[in-house]
């Protein structure tokens, strides 16, 4: 949903265009100014006037121009033309200078003084030009009448009337909205909070993973109480030029005081508010002199104004302490990924701006989509409803919602793709090593589908595995056995053709990350015991391994070789357990292969009817080959 803007697109718009045209025109004329200069003046020979009478007598000047107060022309000596001035002795009409000039045939002209309108203009329309050119580039830059604009807040202002969204639109994270009903009703109705003495929070910080709707629910609370609505990044505080971001954080709260109450929204905290420190003795950071402006704010209002100050971050463990403590954002919301009630409330919220089949059941759809966030459930119900479009139905049914979820989680199909028929042999025992193993290993997600079709940048085929209800943790045995599900595919490879492929790259970047997490941060390694050999990570963003690959480690090296050992170990275990698997069932795997090859896409209850199974034991994510 889109929000209007004060000021929109007007006339201001046009400013870019005017902006070129100023530039081309001070360009030419101060092309022209120099082109003047260097022709009119460059290498001309100062004579004086009696050498000039001299020249004319002796037949060497080639032609002359003659005005009130010089004389400017050619002469020719040697056979070389150069030009030549000389101050002008006598007066406009001087007589006896033209008999002088016609007697030797010198050829004249009789041109004003250089101090003419044209001439005026020539020296000053650049200046000019150049002047309004700056002008104008000031306004674009500090997006106001003046250079000091340049340091007024960016932040857009919503009025009462222009934000449209409520607690209507938020599904999914009822324990946050619930949190903040407390915060709608302190807008409403001061009075009834301030007889007792209390005072609502200044800040509150909405943390969770990308695309749960934090931005969205700080809408929300605007809406439902009906105060002004002030948004803003927090990289657009900070500039290039010293001093600029404190600025903006002075005048963004002078904005709000006068506007209270209302809602100050910064977007991003952690690009403004990351933890100081790490500057050398005598340097200077633009963004802590903003962050300290910030904290110097929030200690100067008071909360009985009627000003909210709400923040959002996926980064929660980067920012300042003095931005956490109360007294400023000293209440945490978390808005996490929904459960599958959550995701059933979001796809209706945004189920009811399309068509869909009867037959289609929400609930359903929910259930195959666990680790989903709203950002990802509105994704998918435009990409069915564009599936359906393409399609030329007038509904979405429930074969677009699932292409849509394959689409999200394994990328496009891409059918026209060419593969020799020994890719696609082996492909097809890569994805039947996946299937069966999962079929057959106990403690794994259900298989959904297998397919060869190549998808995404590099997924010659998946094994899509949907789980039954929401997990929120894995014990060791469900990680063991999600180790042998993803070796499989390499196991096959080895069983039925004799050598393994490249295809198996991701399958074994996956099974290394489970098992180190297992050996570093889980401790379930007997090896090394339970102790907690992780580098500290984000709650809500993956962690970073390239840092753990380069060598950034919170152990000896002694203790690193323990570590890749037993990572090795655990993959051998898992890679020695499913070959023993599949060598049992080496019937049920090359049937499931074969039809593969034929079919290139197998459902769930086919693939059971192959490998002779009537009920599957019971991964959100696809097992890309």
């Amino acid at each position: 949903m889109s929000f209007p803007q004060k000021g929109g697109k007007g006339p201001a718009a046009k400013g870019p265009r005017w902006g070129w045209f100023l530039l081309a025109l001070a360009g030419a004329a101060l092309g022209a100014l120099l082109f003047h200069a260097f022709t009119g003046q460059h290498r001309v020979h100062e004579l004086e006037y009696w050498e000039f009478l001299q020249y004319v007598q002796d037949g060497s000047v080639v032609y002359a121009r003659l005005s009130p107060s010089e004389i400017r022309g050619r002469i020719a000596l040697d056979g070389i033309t150069f030009p030549f001035r000389t101050a002008r002795r006598g007066v406009e009409n001087d007589t006896e200078l033209y008999s002088l000039l016609r007697k030797h045939g010198v050829p004249f002209t009789g041109t004003r003084d250089g101090s003419g309108l044209p001439t005026l203009l020539l020296y000053l329309l650049p200046t000019v030009l150049l002047i309004g050119l700056f002008v104008l580039m000031m306004r674009r830059v500090g997006g106001g009448g003046s250079a000091m604009a340049f340091a007024r807040s960016r932040a857009r202002m919503y009025e009462q009337q222009e934000v449209k969204v409520t607690f209507d639109d938020v599904a999914g994270i009822d324990e946050a909205v619930d949190e903040l009903r407390e915060i709608v009703e302190f807008l409403k109705n001061p009075e009834r909070f301030q007889a007792l003495g209390g005072r609502m929070p200044k800040g509150l910080l909405l943390v969770g993973p990308p695309g749960t709707g934090k931005t969205l629910l700080a809408k929300a609370v605007a809406g439902e109480a009906g105060v002004p609505f002030f948004s803003m990044s927090g990289s657009e505080f900070v500039e290039m030029f010293v001093g600029v971001g404190a600025a903006r954080v002075r005048d963004l709260f002078k904005q709000a005081q006068q506007h209270a109450p209302c809602i100050v929204f910064i977007d991003e905290l952690d690009a403004l508010g990351k933890t100081r420190g790490g500057i050398p003795i005598g340097g200077h950071d633009e963004r802590e002199q903003t962050l300290n402006q910030l904290l110097v704010e929030m200690d100067g209002f008071d909360s009985s104004d009627g000003i909210i100050v709400m923040a959002a971050t996926n980064r929660p463990e980067t920012l300042d302490p003095a931005l956490l403590r109360p007294g400023r954002f000293d209440r945490h919301v978390v808005v996490d990924r929904p459960d599958i009630n959550g995701r059933e409330a979001i796809l209706r919220v945004h189920a009811r701006h399309v068509k869909m089949a009867p037959d289609v059941s929400l609930r359903e759809i929910a259930a195959m989509t666990p680790g989903f966030v709203g950002a990802d459930l509105a994704n998918l119900i435009n990409e069915a409803a564009l599936l359906a479009a393409r399609s030329g139905r007038s509904e979405i049914t429930r074969a677009e919602l699932e292409e849509g979820i394959e689409r999200v989680i394994a990328g496009l199909e891409k059918k026209r793709r060419v593969l020799t028929p020994e890719e696609k042999r082996r492909i097809a025992v890569h994805e039947a090593g996946h299937a069966v193993a999962a079929l057959f290993t106990k403690g794994v997600d259900p298989v959904h589908k297998v397919s060869i079709i190549p998808r995404g940048v590099a997924a010659l085929g998946y094994t899509l595995q949907l789980p039954e209800h929401d997990r929120y943790l894995a014990t060791k045995s469900q990680l063991l056995a999600e180790l042998r599900v993803l070796l499989a595919g390499m196991v096959a490879e080895e069983l039925l053709l004799g050598e393994a492929s490249s295809g198996a790259q991701n399958d074994l970047e996956r099974a290394t990350r489970i098992a180190r997490h297992m050996v570093t941060s889980f401790g379930m390694s007997e090896r090394l015991g339970r102790v907690s050999y992780g580098k500290p990570s984000g709650r809500f963003l993956p962690a970073n391994h390239e840092e753990e690959e380069a060598g950034v480690r919170l152990y000896s090296e002694a203790t690193a070789r323990e570590v890749d050992e037993e990572i090795k170990r655990l993959i051998e275990d898992a890679a020695r357990s499913v070959r023993e698997l599949l060598e049992q069932r080496r019937a049920a795997l090359e049937r499931v292969a074969d039809a593969l090859y034929e079919l290139e896409v197998i459902e769930a209850d086919q693939l059971r009817t192959l490998a002779g199974l009537e009920q599957a034991p019971g991964h959100q994510r696809p097992l890309a080959g």
